[in-house]
């Protein structure tokens, strides 16, 4: 299960409505809505939170991964060290992350790539990827 910042993970694409992610994996374990009134399912076995932005015709927008099995670059990540992959992220041109530290969490983020690693207890635990914005009205969208 690969994780494709810009794009999306495994066989999801970021643009994707409820449909077609229910014919690749199945209805969610869980479904709600949050508080701007967008979709949010939950799937246990990707280990995964997707959420579908209300504002964009509820196209799958944002993706939360805690699976151990999640592969970025082809490496595994959850489970590992944020500082072993800074090299990594520097090769790929993500040099730029702002550090955020909040208690036993520590958050990298990376905008440009709308990239946010999460590490708890010096370790990965999350990994949030976003789609990008294109211009001021759009997103880019990679399932059309």
């Amino acid at each position: 299960m690969e994780i494709k910042p810009q794009y999306g993970f495994d066989q999801l694409l970021f643009g994707m409505k409820m449909q077609d992610v229910e014919r690749l994996y199945g209805r969610p374990d869980l479904l709600f809505d949050d508080e701007d009134f967008n979709i949010i399912a939950l799937y246990n076995s990707l280990k995964c939170r997707l959420t579908f932005y209300a504002d964009e015709d509820f196209r799958l927008g944002y993706i939360i991964i805690s699976n151990p099995e999640a592969t970025l670059w082809g490496q595994k990540i959850v489970g590992t060290l944020f500082s072993d992959w800074k090299p990594v992220f520097d090769k790929k041109g993500f040099q730029k992350f702002e550090t955020e530290q909040l208690d036993s969490v520590t958050h990298y983020f990376n905008e440009d790539h709308w990239l946010l690693i999460q590490e708890e207890f010096a370790q990965i635990c999350k990994v949030e990827i976003g789609a990008i914005v294109k211009d001021i009205d759009n997103f880019d969208w990679k399932f059309k």
